[in-house]
């Protein structure tokens, strides 16, 4: 696999971010362009990377395409399918957003976002977003999340199954779907189960921690690797299982120091195991 993270640099050019990422190690990155930047800034970064070594892991698509409002739902699906178009284009692992939601904020909770007519606009506005790209070097995926589709192992396997098209492959975060302390406890046995029901289409992963306090009534709080209870014994070892440039990417952290915390447990948890990071 392929660790990789973010780096804080002042002057953010092609060459000074890619050095910033070699020099902490990673050997993969999240696209620090949108579609917007246009194409020569785009393949300046990508040219930046490979001749370090750094793989492009995903292409954001961060918006909401289950938006109530006709208006932000449009322009969610229309960035949705630009971002897609430039991940294919650049041969990143994955363009990845979330499903969305069916209240205002767009990645947060909503009644209705666990219906059955929700499922089945997912489904419908996944594929509408990949028929339009076509993708043929990467593919459109949807990050597991603790209170919309896809929420677990089994409801990642209906979307598979029901969006039908080969454009569409698996994102994991496990700490999203973290939501209760019985999961907390066992998040082994989660991992295991999602790896063994979806591990050939996992195209992406992303490194967090979570820790549960003792705060009535339940309180999961995202923390740094190796500061919570995620097993990453279990998710390293699951990863390793997958092809050698499956990314990891360590994401929501506020300082340099943090990333370089992180990343040293996860690469003395990979040599506990002999496993090569």
């Amino acid at each position: 696999m392929r660790l990789g993270g973010y780096v804080f640099v002042e002057n953010k050019e092609p060459e000074t971010w890619a050095d910033a990422l070699q020099k902490e190690g990673f050997r993969a990155a999240v696209c620090p362009v949108n579609a917007d930047a246009g194409e020569a800034l785009a393949d300046a970064y990508v040219k930046a990377a490979e001749a370090r070594g750094i793989l492009i892991s995903e292409v954001g698509a961060w918006s909401n395409p289950l938006s109530a409002d006709p208006e932000v739902r449009n322009k969610a699906v229309d960035y949705c399918k630009r971002q897609l178009a430039l991940a294919e284009r650049i041969g990143a692992r994955c363009c990845v957003n979330i499903a969305g939601s069916r209240g205002e904020q767009w990645d947060g909770p909503h009644p209705d976002n666990f219906s059955g007519e929700t499922f089945d606009l997912i489904v419908e506005t996944t594929r509408e977003i990949i028929d339009a790209v076509k993708p043929k070097r990467t593919f459109f995926s949807l990050e597991t999340m603790p209170w919309v589709y896809p929420d677990s192992a089994d409801t990642y396997l209906a979307l598979l199954k029901a969006i039908d098209r080969p454009g569409f492959a698996v994102h994991l975060d496990p700490v999203n779907m973290v939501s209760s302390p019985r999961t907390y406890y066992r998040n082994g046995e989660m991992i295991k189960d999602f790896f063994a029901k979806l591990g050939p289409y996992i195209k992406n992963c992303h490194a967090k921690d979570i820790r549960l306090s003792g705060k009535l009534t339940v309180h999961l709080d995202e923390v740094v690797p190796g500061t919570g209870a995620l097993d990453y014994r279990t998710y390293l070892t699951e990863l390793a299982k997958l092809d050698a440039d499956t990314p990891l990417i360590i994401e929501h952290l506020s300082t340099q120091e943090q990333y370089r915390q992180a990343a040293a447990y996860i690469r003395q948890s990979a040599e506990s195991l002999s496993i090569e990071l």
